[in-house]
């Protein structure tokens, strides 16, 4: 099946969950802020396997870049977001202090450069509702790897040893396969 970064927003736009969790997002008024990663593959990855594009399993990934934010009260958005709405599973990150959780990483630069240097590039891949109302996706090694069901690392996961180790510890811990079987996933 072909399909098309147009289809695909036009399936984002399409589904109320999702279209409720940007639109909240949105609302939170974080600087760069995105739903990203799994949030984002995974409903792709079910719709180009016919299900529905939205799993209440899923976690909604927030992400955003604000040095005025401190860790402490990047949780305590989460905790908000989790008792307000708890239908859905919240995962608020800000972006300054995420590169501690990649080995001999520097500090990011705003949230589009923390996607580029996510372990795979299927999961790097965000989108964000806009103040007029249009969607923006970033993906910036395109969505092929996605459609195609691949996942492998991103350059900055390939350029260190130790990320290799994360990145092959973290596919193997995810178990991908067990939910979407047609992947192709390749090891380090």
């Amino acid at each position: 099946m072909k399909i098309a970064e147009q289809d695909v927003l036009k399936q984002f736009a399409a589904d109320k969950d999702l279209m409720t969790m940007l639109t909240l997002i949105r609302s939170l008024r974080l600087k760069d802020s995105w739903l990203a990663a799994g949030s984002v593959r995974n409903f792709i990855w079910n719709i180009l396997l016919g299900k529905s594009g939205f799993n209440a399993e899923t976690d909604v990934d927030v992400i955003f870049f604000d040095p005025d934010i401190s860790y402490e009260e990047t949780i305590n958005i989460e905790n908000r977001l989790k008792r307000a709405y708890p239908s859905y599973h919240w995962e608020v990150k800000n972006q300054v202090y995420m590169h501690l959780h990649s080995p001999n990483t520097r500090p990011y630069t705003s949230s589009q450069d923390a996607m580029s240097k996510y372990p795979e590039r299927c999961t790097a891949v965000g989108l964000r509702l806009l103040e007029n109302g249009q969607l923006e996706l970033f993906a910036p090694y395109g969505l092929d790897d996605i459609f195609h069901f691949y996942v492998q690392p991103t350059p900055h996961f390939l350029e260190d040893i130790s990320r290799r180790q994360l990145y092959n510890k973290r596919i193997q811990k995810k178990e991908w396969q067990k939910k979407w079987s047609k992947l192709q996933i390749e090891f380090l």
